[in-house]
């Protein structure tokens, strides 16, 4: 099975994404499955199952994937885009190679998946690729797959960021007072240096504020899980708050760029823990929305369809970078 380059005839859209629990039953398991093969303790997960356990055991990510999906079936239709889509999960139902199963059985050869990732790092692309050939590689004549791009600097993505920040902020435009602070989830330092997840990351803060008007912002980082000795991206977002607010900041606006979603570590990471860190510093917090399903981001997804599916359509992108590649190079965003 090999990841296929720019064929333009596709038959089906797949939605790959991380999964989640829907189910106290669920929670331990899909913990098992995220952590697979990397020697966590038992107490790390118990601890971290209880983030789930305090929302009746449902991860919010499978419902908001579904919500994205039935946007983009409708938007694809009102363009005359008939392609069915599909919804498939590294770590729980419905898993992956499941979902090329009944792919195959519906008849289905070229596929173009939409990872719900807007970075290059391992984790969020290159193990998705992994991910694809590992659970066709068993199959009798599996479909073919193609991976949209990754769209951290294309201008509806910029657009629908900042389309959810303006009516988030009571008031506008923001005063000195005003911190905005943009996350994503850390990812080990040795993991970064092999990808442009910084690079791009930085870019699309940059866009965003300077759409925006921004100019007291900065890049900060959420959801560590790895061993203390081992270096990952930092500042991380509770830090630089208690910064600010040793600054005189007295508003932090937090925007969880690095997400698509609001999902576990989202509502868990900021709405909880970083909202008590302001809170506890007498500081007023608020917490952007990700794109989520917003028009303009399901508008952005059909166009990269799109431009995949049409010869000559314009690869649209702002900013310092040109559109970035849509076939990857063999060594790109390797683990360390």
């Amino acid at each position: 099975m090999t990841i296929i380059d720019m064929v333009r005839d596709y038959d089906a859209i797949l939605v790959l994404s991380f999964g989640g629990p829907e189910g106290m039953d669920d929670v331990l398991p899909f913990l098992e499955n995220v952590t697979a093969g990397r020697a966590i303790p038992r107490e790390r997960l118990l601890a971290v199952a209880q983030h789930y356990y305090a929302r009746q055991g449902i991860s919010p990510i499978n419902a908001q994937n579904r919500a994205l999906i039935v946007a983009l079936e409708l938007e694809l239709r009102q363009r005359n885009i008939h392609i069915p889509v599909y919804f498939g999960n590294r770590n729980w139902h419905p898993f992956l190679r499941d979902t090329i199963q009944t792919m195959q059985a519906d008849g289905k050869k070229q596929v173009l998946t939409f990872v719900t990732s807007a970075y290059s790092s391992y984790s969020g692309c290159r193990q998705y690729r992994e991910d694809i050939i590992r659970a066709s590689q068993d199959l009798v004549e599996p479909p073919q797959f193609a991976k949209i791009r990754v769209f951290y600097n294309h201008p509806k993505y910029i657009d629908a960021i900042c389309a959810q920040i303006t009516p988030a902020v009571a008031t506008w435009p923001l005063t000195s007072t005003d911190y905005l602070l943009f996350t994503a989830h850390s990812i080990p330092m040795a993991m970064a240096e092999k990808s442009a997840y910084i690079t791009q990351l930085t870019e699309t803060c940059r866009l965003v504020a300077h759409t925006l008007g921004i100019s007291q912002y900065q890049l900060v980082f959420q959801s560590r899980s790895g061993a203390p000795q081992t270096p990952w991206l930092e500042p991380d977002v509770n830090e630089v708050i208690t910064q600010l607010h040793q600054q005189g900041i007295e508003h932090t606006i937090v925007v969880p760029v690095g997400f698509i979603s609001d999902h576990m570590e989202v509502v868990h990471d900021l709405d909880t823990e970083a909202h008590a860190t302001a809170t506890q510093l007498g500081m007023q917090f608020t917490r952007v929305a990700s794109v989520g399903t917003h028009p303009v981001f399901i508008s952005m997804i059909t166009d990269l369809i799109a431009e995949r599916c049409t010869s000559g359509t314009n690869r649209q992108a702002c900013g310092h970078f040109p559109a970035n590649h849509d076939i990857c190079p063999l060594d790109c965003c390797l683990p360390r």
